[in-house]
């Protein structure tokens, strides 16, 4: 299976195509954070397009931070988890949120806990 199509009579360049849905996938969890993705060629083969229209597409990815490549292990769908101060910071807003609409700390953290299940 494909994890990307490329229509030749479309209006978007293939190389957009391939950049757009790759993206896509990322942003919707169809690819995963972690998901290897085919080498340059072998996609390009998959494709039938040229290796350096695929590459391009890679390196559009990559300067985005939706894919990150690690060498001779591959190219991957990078992680978007959140650094611990990005947590932080989330959980000091939501903090001083709740506070000022009057919740006690256990209602604030049963909110957090109703809203982690979901």
């Amino acid at each position: 299976m494909n994890i990307v199509t490329v229509d030749p009579a479309g209006t978007e360049p293939p190389y957009e195509q391939v950049r757009r849905q790759i993206a896509e996938g990322a942003a919707s969890g169809a690819l995963a954070a972690g998901h290897k993705l085919p080498t340059v060629r072998q996609l390009a083969t998959d494709l039938g397009l040229a290796a350096n229209t695929v590459a391009k597409a890679y390196r559009a990815l990559e300067a985005d931070g939706v894919i990150e490549t690690h060498g001779r292990r591959g190219t991957f769908i990078a992680s978007h988890r959140l650094t611990d101060a990005e947590a932080e910071a989330g959980a000091q807003t939501y903090a001083r949120l709740a506070r000022t609409q009057g919740l006690s700390l256990d209602e604030a953290i049963r909110l957090v806990e109703k809203s982690w299940t979901r």
